[in-house]
């Protein structure tokens, strides 16, 4: 368990009462890890959402056709990642790997399922937050695309 006030400070959760941050303390551990840890492979079972402590965090993907990997994103300090464990079928569109030694905050994913379903309002707003996410994680690949494309 974290800190309900650690998790408060993170735009992310703006939003949510104090009884939601709760929750989401009992299911968070704070995990450091080194420079070069694969949080997630791409095609994994995603059993945690993240959010980023410090340190930097970079979203990867391999060409198949050149077996290379690339980097799609990169995440610093208050961004979440992990957002596959909400969705079901719960599996990873990415890998995730730390560039620099890190801190993060690791929610269950198995007890946030559990407590959304008990707290439908709690569910959607978590649900609502991380669809932001996603869409500006498509809009960023979509600039970068046509950026690529364009040079």
């Amino acid at each position: 368990m974290v800190s309900p006030e650690l998790i408060r400070r993170f735009p992310f959760f703006s939003g949510l009462t104090m009884d939601h941050l709760v929750i989401l303390a009992m299911t968070a551990e704070e995990v450091a890890v080194p420079k070069d840890h694969y949080f997630i492979q791409e095609g994994d079972e995603v059993k945690h959402l993240y959010i980023i402590l410090e340190g930097e965090v970079v979203i990867v993907t391999t060409l198949p056709q050149k077996d290379r990997e690339i980097i799609v994103n990169t995440l610093g300090t208050g961004d979440l990642f992990g957002w596959s464990a909400l969705v079901p079928p719960y599996a990873a569109t990415a890998g995730v790997k730390a560039m620099t030694t890190s801190r993060v905050i690791a929610f269950d994913a198995e007890q946030l399922h559990q407590k959304f379903e008990e707290d439908c309002k709690f569910g959607y707003l978590m649900m609502l937050k991380t669809a932001q996410v996603i869409r500006d994680r498509l809009n960023a690949l979509r600039i970068e695309t046509l950026a690529y494309s364009a040079g």
